[in-house]
């Protein structure tokens, strides 16, 4: 007799039927779940997420393939660079987590390496949870002791499905609290790395806080997950780990606003027609209209986050809608969804005379006539002013 099908094996199997037959569940990472969090209003993505759609192989099967990701060589410079700062039992790193962050405490000597070796990701993410209790423990019992976990297993619940995550490391340190370690490659020079692409590494990392942060839950007394992270980049030119402390408390608590607000994926799936799949193998016809099937919130910065964004893209632009002009334009505009919308009301052919939008729509289409119509008139007298060629 088959075991009672529960809300959560119903969830599984529907999100299966989804991502289509025999195909493998491409995991959420923190950069997407970043991503996500920053276009909660996207259905599209939470589903395609949710279900575990590899959106890179979906784009090409609809003919608008993502361009951006990691090239393979810096992927291979990222990995040896890592290798490097947690050669020796992490003892470099360790090195910089107490002269960055905990210089009151005893400097790291031996330090424990934890194995988090364990079948699949729930048996990782149990040993993983094992290895920080007794990390904590530890510390208690021995001042002075310092662990490492080197890329432990942490899980988030994003919009009512678990999200397995993989930070590089987390350092727990002798006063039992908990610090989260990003290895980037990029480099730091003069002791500052690129503004951008240290906000890009402090959004990754608010994921794995909030992700401590359950662990840390459900342990007594909870230990305390710090807010400043340990960002290990190269120094200057060189291939010399250095690392800066950088506070992610701002982007923890956009994170969590942002992944609270999210549509659960239930709902969203059964909104959707019988018979909706997105697997890349079913023709284009089908999957294009599959994937039309769920709303998307595209916006410009979609760009460098989604795989499908030029495709969101052609769409917006299609449907004249507004927001593919950007966030703040859209803002701005109210109820007015599309360009046709908008221009309408600009040349009084549509539109509450009342509605601030409508009005200030109105007099910027004035004072665009009124400077045009000044420029044509200016023209001919500047031609006639001007003296002949001889």
């Amino acid at each position: 007799m088959p075991p009672p099908r529960t809300p959560e094996r119903k969830l599984r199997h529907r999100l299966a039927e989804l991502r289509g037959p025999e195909v493998q569940a491409k995991a959420l990472d923190a950069r997407a779940l970043a991503a996500l969090a920053a276009n909660p209003g996207c259905r599209r993505r939470a589903i395609l997420d949710g279900a575990g759609v590899n959106k890179a192989a979906l784009a090409s099967a609809l003919g608008s393939p993502s361009v951006f990701g990691q090239s393979q060589f810096a992927f291979v410079r990222g990995n040896a660079f890592e290798a490097k700062v947690k050669a020796d039992g992490g003892t470099e790193l360790l090195r910089l987590a107490h002269e960055k962050l905990d210089r009151s405490a005893e400097p790291p000597t031996a330090a424990r390496v934890p194995d988090l070796t364990a079948p699949g990701p729930a048996g990782r993410l149990e040993r993983t949870r094992l290895a920080l209790r007794e990390a904590a423990e530890a510390a208690a019992a021995a001042p002075g002791t310092w662990t490492l976990l080197d890329h432990p297993m942490l899980a988030l619940d994003v919009a009512g499905s678990p999200a397995f995550l993989e930070p590089d490391a987390v350092v727990v340190h002798p006063d039992g609290s908990w610090t989260v370690v990003e290895i980037k490659s990029f480099p730091m020079l003069d002791g500052a790395a690129d503004p951008s692409k240290v906000g890009a590494a402090a959004r990754q990392a608010a994921v794995y806080v909030l992700a401590l942060e359950e662990v840390a839950g459900r342990l007594g007394p909870p230990p305390r997950v710090r807010h400043r992270i340990l960002l290990v980049c190269p120094k200057d030119f060189s291939n010399l780990p250095t690392a800066s402390a950088v506070d992610v408390r701002k982007q923890r608590a956009v994170t969590a606003r942002q992944l609270a607000r999210l549509t659960r994926i239930e709902e969203i799936a059964d909104t959707l027609p019988e018979g909706t799949c997105f697997s890349p193998e079913l023709p284009a016809e089908q999957l294009a209209a599959a994937v039309e099937s769920v709303p998307a919130t595209y916006a410009p910065e979609c760009l460098s986050a989604c795989e499908l964004a030029f495709h969101c893209r052609d769409r917006a632009r299609a449907a004249g809608a507004v927001t593919s002009l950007g966030r703040p334009v859209r803002a701005e505009l109210g109820g007015l969804t599309t360009v046709r919308d908008v221009l309408a009301a600009a040349h009084g052919q549509a539109g509450d005379p009342d509605d601030p939008v409508v009005a200030a729509l109105r007099r910027a289409a004035d004072l665009r006539a009124e400077a045009l119509g000044t420029a044509a008139a200016a023209a001919p007298a500047a031609v006639r002013e001007v003296a002949p060629c001889r």
